[in-house]
């Protein structure tokens, strides 16, 4: 607060009941705080604390039906309804693979987790969300007004924490990692690159060189990777759109990646935002955070694949597209076309 003092957990509650339209992320970066103590500040009202873990978590969330499953980082956030299908735990990564709900999850980002109780209007909300060691939310699970009470019930039973304190110990955010790029390196790069037969490999090849994501693209060339306008982004969705080709967005943060594969129908700026508003599918992105966009070409065994990514000031990952292809049809070909028509920027990055 302005004074200094910390702001106890019934100062948010009640901040929370004065801005009851205001977005948890929202009221919290207003107020100083990790949206996670906004939640937190609810234990023992509306939220209860959970295990984190998703290999409890994930085995119990089919019994939920059709949810509605929402990941986000600073510049984007997507939206999936759909229900949790298999799930495959691991250490470092572990994955949920259903037909609309697609998750890549990293444990070990997975720290605080609450299942919420909000009451909007005539309608009782109820959610898991998880929240990283900086208190940022990793991924909500948002289940449907009509779940049983017993089922819901069930789950935090089965989940509930004996630490059921409302102030949570945070840690400080990571920092961005600079762009690291090496020229003297660059032909070397493009050997490796040459030589790569799944694009999973290519974060470790680019480590392997002292480099990153960013700073890789950046000194590769064609016909590795090709500028393009940071503000192409909304004629990309509106293509897709107008030709309802099937395609892969990949959006995420350090501790869960979300993925829709298929195509989109309605697109529509709103301001600085840039809005898939499909019935089960949504993504909102703000626009004015792109700072650089990149076309992609990496060799695999089925052959090329092409991204579009896009990052933001400092460097980091807001989003990827793909071309979607099968094991019968191959939608490459018209996706590589309309990639081609995206524009270069007037300046090459830097």
């Amino acid at each position: 607060m302005a004074d200094g003092r910390a702001i106890t957990p019934g100062e948010i509650r009640a901040a929370r009941q004065e801005n009851p339209k205001a977005f948890a992320r929202d009221l919290a970066s207003a107020m100083g705080l990790a949206e996670a103590e906004l939640v937190a500040a609810e234990t023992g009202h509306d939220a209860t604390r959970i295990s984190a873990d998703p290999d409890r978590i994930m085995p119990l969330m089919p019994a939920f039906g059709e949810v509605m499953a929402l990941t986000r980082n600073d510049s984007a956030v997507i939206e999936k309804t759909g229900q949790y299908g298999d799930y495959t735990p691991g250490a470092h990564a572990a994955m949920v693979l259903s037909p609309e709900i697609d998750l890549r999850i990293f444990p070990k980002h997975w720290v605080h987790a609450f299942a919420l109780k909000e009451q909007k209007g005539p309608k009782l909300r109820r959610s898991i969300q998880i929240f990283d060691a900086a208190g940022d939310a990793v991924h909500k699970i948002h289940v449907p007004v009509d779940t049983p009470d017993e089922v819901w019930d069930g789950l935090v039973a089965d989940l509930s924490m004996e630490d059921q304190s409302q102030v949570l110990d945070l840690f400080p955010r990571a920092p961005v990692e600079p762009t690291k790029a090496d020229p003297a390196k660059t032909d070397r790069l493009r050997s490796e690159w040459d030589r790569l037969t799944d694009t999973h490999q290519f974060l470790q090849m680019v480590r392997k060189l002292k480099m990153n994501r960013l700073g890789a693209y950046r000194i590769a060339g064609a016909p590795y990777v090709r500028p393009l306008a940071h503000d192409c982004i909304g004629s990309l969705l509106d293509g897709l759109s107008a030709a309802r080709l099937p395609f892969m967005l990949f959006v995420g943060n350090s501790g869960c990646i979300e993925i829709h594969s298929g195509p989109i129908d309605t697109t529509k700026p709103t301001g600085a935002w840039l809005n898939i508003l499909d019935p089960r599918f949504n993504l909102h992105l703000r626009g004015d955070h792109v700072a650089e966009v990149w076309a992609v070409s990496k060799p695999t065994r089925r052959g090329p694949t092409l991204s579009v990514e896009a990052f933001d000031a400092a460097g980091r990952l807001i989003l990827q597209a793909f071309g979607l292809r099968t094991d019968n049809v191959d939608h490459m070909a018209p996706w590589v076309d309309l990639v081609g028509t995206l524009p270069e920027p007037a300046e090459a990055p830097l």
